[in-house]
């Protein structure tokens, strides 16, 4: 009786009891949705490497080409820089909702 009595009285031995009774409940995956689920996360990230890249690429060759001070360049930074805030207010003003 002491034994149970001094379990409850310990904050460190009740948070360990209860972690051990949470993850008894928890559903985990089989080794297959594992795998599944490890696919999706490899091509997901590869794949935004790629694109991030490519964005990098673009707006470093944009930013060399308005440093060089061609108008079609400048013009073109200038628009896309509206581009992007026009769309960043969007993103915002839909969030809201």
């Amino acid at each position: 009786m002491a034994k149970s009595n001094k379990n409850k009285n310990n904050p460190i031995l009740a948070y360990f009891h209860s972690t051990r009774a949470e993850l008894r409940k928890v559903r985990w995956p089989t080794l297959e949705q594992g795998w599944s689920m490890t696919k999706v996360v490899l091509a997901v990230t590869a794949s935004m490497a790629v694109f991030l890249g490519v964005l990098d690429f673009f707006f470093g060759w944009l930013l060399g080409q308005i440093i060089l001070g061609s108008a079609v360049y400048i013009v073109l930074g200038a628009i896309v820089s509206a581009a992007l805030i026009v769309s960043l207010y969007l993103i915002g003003q839909a969030e809201e909702i």
